[in-house]
This record gives C-alpha cells, structure tokens and sequence, in this order.
C-alpha cells in the first residue's frame, strides 16, 4: 500500500466562494462529527440509525457512514490487517471532513480500534466538532448477539486480525458520549445521543419547525 501522505506537486487546494459557516448557517446547525467506536456486534449502525432517524424528524441535515457500506465501495480495496484498518479510518475521515465543510452532522459507524487513529481523525477537525461516541457492549453480549456469524468465524480461526479476539481494541479513554446498549434500549442510546447535540446547541429546538 502506498503511503497516504504521498502528494503530488501538480495540485493545490482550492478555497470555495461559500464557506463551511454560510452552509452550516444555512442549515441552521453547526457541524459536527459523531464518531461511533465499539466492538463488532455492540449496537454501532444500529444506534447511528436510530440517532440519524432522530435527527431528520428534528429536519436536521444529516448523514450516517456505515462501515460495512464503505467497504463496499470506497473502501472496497482494502482488507482487515493493521495497515489497512489504519488506511481505512484515514479515508473515511477525510470523507466526513468533507461532509462536515458542506454543514452537515455527520455520523461513522466503524469499529475504530485504534485510538492513535480516532485521534488522527480528531485532529483533522475544527475544535469540538469531533464527538467521540463510546458503543460499550461486553464481548459476552457481542458475541451473543453474532449477527453476521463473525465471532464463531474467528474462534473458529477462519477469520484472522478480528477485533477483540486476536486484534486489539482501544477502549476509549474519555469519551464525549458514553452508551451501554446492555443495559438501555436502542431509543435511550439515540436520545441520549440527540440530547448532548442540543445541549452543546449543535442543533437546536426549532430545527422541528
């Protein structure tokens, strides 16, 4: 894999006559990142739905990133390993930086396993639009769950580099949000969710009207 920070000489950026501020003022919400990290199996798409759901009956301007649906196509080169995983969460980051300069709240349902990466993906933001979002589900549970048969792959040894069997996961540290789909329902996580955007006026009550 090539490295991601090769650039070519032969390009610069370019400014746009409208601005980040304009858009997100349009939209009368402010820009925001919901970084979604947990275990495979702990409840992250799932939640990321039910929040992104919330937020357009409140006729917020919103989009969700699933992992699985990258993978299909962005991302669809790139495997399981350390380095691709890393590649990954590079790409997918300056996917949603793209997504927050045109105001949207954005929302990435990836395993994240990283913390050097989630933070890569912090610091390629304007302070306080990267919103960490903890999906903390006990392993036991995950693998109860098992939607798509994955931990039985990799106990079975089938899968290889499989996060929180034989690939690390970094539990966060400090968290912006921390949910716990064990012990609340789908519905507790998003409004809670939804709660600290308002609460930080990310958004704001009469996005309703």
């Amino acid at each position: 894999m090539k490295s991601a920070t090769m650039k070519t000489e032969n390009t610069v950026w370019h400014n746009q006559l409208i601005s980040k501020a304009q858009r997100a003022n349009l939209k009368q919400q402010k820009p925001a990142l919901l970084w979604y990290t947990g275990l495979s199996g702990s409840g992250k798409s799932t939640v990321a739905n039910a929040v992104d759901a919330l937020l357009y009956k409140l006729g917020c301007h919103s989009y969700l990133l699933d992992g699985d649906n990258v993978r299909h196509g962005l991302n669809g080169d790139l495997g399981f390993s350390d380095e691709a995983r890393i590649e990954n969460i590079r790409r997918i980051s300056e996917v949603a930086k793209l997504f927050l300069d045109a105001g949207l709240i954005v929302s990435t349902a990836f395993i994240s396993p990283f913390a050097s990466d989630r933070a890569l993906a912090k610091a390629k933001l304007e302070a306080g639009e990267f919103i960490e979002v903890y999906i903390d589900t006990p392993i036991s549970i995950c693998e109860q769950r098992d939607p798509k048969g994955l931990y039985k792959k990799a106990r079975a040894g089938e899968i290889k580099d499989f996060t929180g069997i034989d690939s690390t996961y970094d539990v966060p540290v400090t968290p912006q949000i921390h949910v716990k789909t064990a012990e609340q329902s789908v519905e507790q996580c998003a409004e809670k969710i939804v709660g600290y955007l308002l609460e930080h006026a990310f958004i704001n009550v009469h996005s309703a009207s």
